[in-house]
């Protein structure tokens, strides 16, 4: 399930891009699919391990066009490896929320972005988040939990300061909205309760089916409903 709009990020064959944050590498995969030199770069070595192993995977398939590579990098977000504008995209999908100091962490994503490169970040939308974080205390207390919820002025203000400028924004995702909230208030650790398992069910299903009246559904309630607010941002001029 991609969060990012591959196009309005303008990722093309043989860039190099960081996917910050990889998890267990749903972007990083696209990027390798499009022919994109990828790094992978997580804090959490399970994932990334996981991530790593399946990038591996799809070279060996034949399914990463030249000149597509793909590396997976374990590090600190607040001490990025890579030289001053190391890469022509940049993505950090639902990864700043977990961020304590997360300005330092946008200037990190800014040095080591190109001038004239773009950067896609998304983060969990203020309203659907706030319900999340009102129905249930555990969701936000966890270790490695969401410490913040961002309004798109702030992210966008933050990014600001970090020499960024947002170009576009757009949300997604409206149909996880409800089943977060489901979650949230049965229990965020209760994935047995019956009414989240039939509601896990028809969202896998969706994922993998992309049947027409779902996806028609999702793209109208989007812009109200979304879960994930994303932006697009370029270097200050």
């Amino acid at each position: 399930m991609l969060t990012v709009d591959f196009d309005r990020l303008g990722l093309r064959s043989g860039e190099r891009i960081l996917d910050l944050g990889c998890g267990a590498g749903r972007h990083a995969f696209e990027c390798l699919r499009r022919g994109a030199s990828v790094v992978a770069f997580d804090s959490d070595a399970v994932e990334l391990k996981g991530a790593a192993a399946l990038m591996a995977a799809m070279e060996e398939a034949g399914e990463v066009p030249s000149p597509g590579t793909g590396t997976a990098l374990r590090g600190n977000a607040l001490a990025l490896p890579f030289a001053d504008a190391s890469f022509d995209r940049v993505i950090a999908a639902e990864v700043l929320e977990h961020i304590g100091d997360d300005v330092p962490a946008m200037r990190e994503l800014s040095r080591v972005l190109r001038p004239g490169g773009r950067m896609a970040v998304t983060v969990p939308r203020y309203w659907p988040e706030l319900v999340n974080w009102a129905l249930s205390e555990q969701y936000h207390t966890v270790p490695g939990g969401h410490i913040r919820i961002y309004r798109r002025s702030q992210l966008a203000s933050r990014l600001g300061s970090a020499g960024l400028r947002v170009v576009g924004s757009h949300h997604v995702h409206a149909l996880h909205s409800p089943y977060w909230w489901l979650r949230c208030a049965v229990g965020p650790d209760n994935e047995h309760n019956p009414w989240v398992r039939a509601y896990h069910r028809v969202l896998v299903w969706d994922i993998e089916r992309r049947p027409l009246p779902t996806r028609l559904c999702e793209q109208l309630l989007n812009p109200v409903l979304g879960k994930s607010l994303v932006v697009y941002a370029e270097h200050r001029r």
